[in-house]
């Protein structure tokens, strides 16, 4: 079940010290109630990291520990203090965060999107983004600029939005165990093959093979 605005800000009023639902700066509670839709805007961090193009011809993501594949090397971090902005070129990629920390209900997921007014200028922020019961962080934006002329973003103007959902039945204490736990600035984060794929990556034995000539 989706939650109201409503809903939202009851939880966030609400005086649970076991398990309480946090946004923090808390957003104009009154308003939230009077928006009457079924989601929260968040607004934009003043993290901001970029691709160094210049440092590698291609992203190594199945072996993490190559010096080529570390995020100091391909990546640089940007901080835009408040009443400065950042420009977004057509056709470029930035890591971006919100400026809102996050701590979710044990009993509530969520997903975050972008606001259809900065889509239909050529911003595009990952969609369905999600995010899992018991998180706590800010949240990375993944934005692109898919139009024809460079976009002027500031932080601390209302970027997206989270959609919050409860769960049905109850769950257990297994929450969100993820590496983007506690973040308060954007990360590149990585990509590891599991199990099955580090099989079929393995070169064919000989058994398998053609036979011999």
């Amino acid at each position: 079940m989706i939650l109201k605005s409503k809903q939202i800000a009851d939880l966030l009023e609400a005086d649970d010290q076991d398990d309480p639902l946090v946004i923090t700066p808390t957003p104009d509670l009154r308003e939230l109630r009077q928006s009457g839709s079924a989601s929260i805007d968040l607004r934009l961090g003043s993290w901001f990291v970029t691709l160094r193009r210049a440092r590698t011809a291609l992203l190594e993501i199945t072996d993490p520990t190559k010096p080529s594949a570390s995020e100091a090397r391909l990546t640089k971090k940007h901080y835009i203090p408040f009443g400065k902005d950042f420009v977004l070129h057509p056709r470029s990629f930035v890591l971006g965060i919100t400026l809102e920390w996050i701590r979710l209900k044990k009993n509530c997921a969520g997903y975050l999107i972008g606001k259809s007014s900065w889509g239909r200028r050529g911003l595009i922020i990952a969609t369905a983004t999600g995010v899992h019961p018991g998180f706590t962080g800010c949240l990375t934006l993944e934005m692109s600029n898919v139009g024809e002329i460079p976009i002027q973003i500031k932080p601390g103007m209302p970027i997206c939005q989270l959609f919050l959902h409860e769960l049905k039945p109850p769950v257990d204490d297994v929450t969100d165990r993820s590496c983007f736990i506690g973040m308060r600035k954007p990360v590149l984060g990585t990509i590891r093959l599991d199990a099955l794929a580090q099989k079929l990556a393995r070169p064919i034995g000989k058994s398998l093979a053609s036979p011999e000539t």
